[in-house]
């Protein structure tokens, strides 16, 4: 009887010390997901999203954010919303960026979205969607992030690799409504004769945005097509622009293609955000 009561007393112990612990248990959220149709690529999109911690505070209900859209969501969208959150947020109180909503966007198809040109492959490609899919991000994402959050004018493109290689195209382009750009090792051996006739004829509105460039080692084999050419774009721009260069080129030895996103994310929005204040 004594061992039963025991044995009664411990499992209503148990059962107490887990509600309790379930009580205080508090989930912790980086953000959350949504999609959107898309007419322009024809297909739906889904898109990460994180707030700024003051974003629902009622002192700030009338604040309104800068939007980082962030390509290759998936991979790095929790990278980039604890980088973002650490450079701003309140509680860290650093303050090297301002607070932002940050927008990763999944892949369907990725060399299908990255590029704006085919290259001729022995197998079958879909290459060359580039410009569509910038497109439906200044046409059709844009909007809706608008309409449902309370977002500012200033908007800043982050690619990596294949992605770095179209944030380039987008940066080239007169038009884009993208006001800041954080290019990590890019892709521009696919492009790289389109990128020069692209810069001959570039405009001053473009050499007035703000661009990062960070540049991994890819080691003695790959540093024709890679770090060469990054430091020839650089280059090219220098010499197009009369005033100041808003443009920073960064090389980080130590890092290979894989590993620099991480410290290429922090130096870059440093650059963008911050740099009058150095």
């Amino acid at each position: 009887m004594m061992i039963n009561k025991i044995s009664i007393f411990i499992g209503v112990l148990l059962f107490s010390v887990s509600v309790l612990s379930a009580q205080e248990n508090t989930e912790i959220s980086l953000g959350k997901s949504f999609k959107i149709h898309s007419k322009i690529v024809n297909e739906e999109r889904t898109c990460l999203i994180s707030l700024p911690d003051s974003y629902y505070d009622e002192a700030n209900i009338e604040k309104h954010y800068p939007v980082v859209i962030l390509l290759d969501g998936y991979t790095y969208f929790k990278t980039a919303a604890a980088t973002i959150h650490f450079m701003s947020s309140a509680r860290n109180r650093y303050y090297d960026m301002p607070e932002a909503i940050l927008i990763a966007i999944e892949n369907n198809d990725r060399e299908h979205d990255f590029t704006v040109t085919k290259i001729k492959t022995k197998r079958a490609n879909t290459m060359g969607g580039g410009r569509d899919f910038l497109r439906f991000i200044e046409q059709e994402l844009f909007p809706y992030i608008d309409e449902h959050y309370r977002t500012e004018t200033f908007r800043t493109l982050v690619g990596h690799s294949l992605g770095g290689l179209l944030a380039l195209n987008s940066y080239m382009d007169k038009n884009s409504i993208f006001d800041a750009f954080l290019v990590i090792d890019p892709s521009i051996w696919w492009d790289a004769e389109m990128m020069q006739a692209k810069i001959d004829t570039i405009s001053p509105i473009v050499l007035n945005k703000k661009l990062y460039i960070a540049t991994a080692n890819q080691g003695e084999r790959n540093y024709e097509r890679n770090k060469k050419r990054h430091d020839m774009l650089f280059a090219l721009l220098k010499k197009k622009s009369d005033g100041k260069l808003n443009v920073e080129i960064e090389y980080f030895e130590e890092e290979d293609h894989r590993s620099v996103p991480l410290i290429a994310l922090y130096k870059g929005f440093k650059y963008i955000y911050n740099n009058d204040k150095e």
